[in-house]
């Protein structure tokens, strides 16, 4: 699955333990200008939906040969993107300006995971 429809993002909001969430994105790039596609995608979203709802770029990163995995599990590129709380990431994949955009994301990808993530309290386990 390449989207995600208002069941998931009703869920997100629903597991909100409140605080900043940090989104790991892996992508899988279709082979025929799917990177470029998705380069698009992120020139699209511009400052301008960045700033309206706080997203930070924290990483991004090509993707290498994974060292332990199960067969098809090594990803194209790793993004992780910070947002001020689950609700600003919801209110961003619902605003107008971004579902015009979106289409590019989706053109882009053949296979992604899109999972929130929380800081664990008193460091690294």
């Amino acid at each position: 699955m390449i989207d995600m429809d208002e069941r998931a993002l009703d869920a997100l909001l629903a597991e909100d333990p409140g605080g900043p969430v940090v989104m790991l994105n892996l992508l899988r790039f279709r082979p025929d200008g799917g990177r470029e596609s998705y380069q698009r995608y992120t020139e699209a979203l511009g400052s301008e939906i960045h700033g309206r709802y706080g997203l930070r770029v924290e990483y991004l990163g090509n993707g290498g040969r994974a060292l332990v995995a199960e067969d098809g599990q090594a990803w194209d590129a790793v993004l992780l993107v910070r947002y001020p709380s689950r609700q600003a990431f919801a209110d961003m994949a619902r605003d107008p300006d971004y579902r015009a955009v979106a289409h590019l994301r989706a053109e882009a990808l053949v296979e992604s995971v899109l999972q929130p993530t929380v800081p664990i309290q008193g460091g690294v386990a």
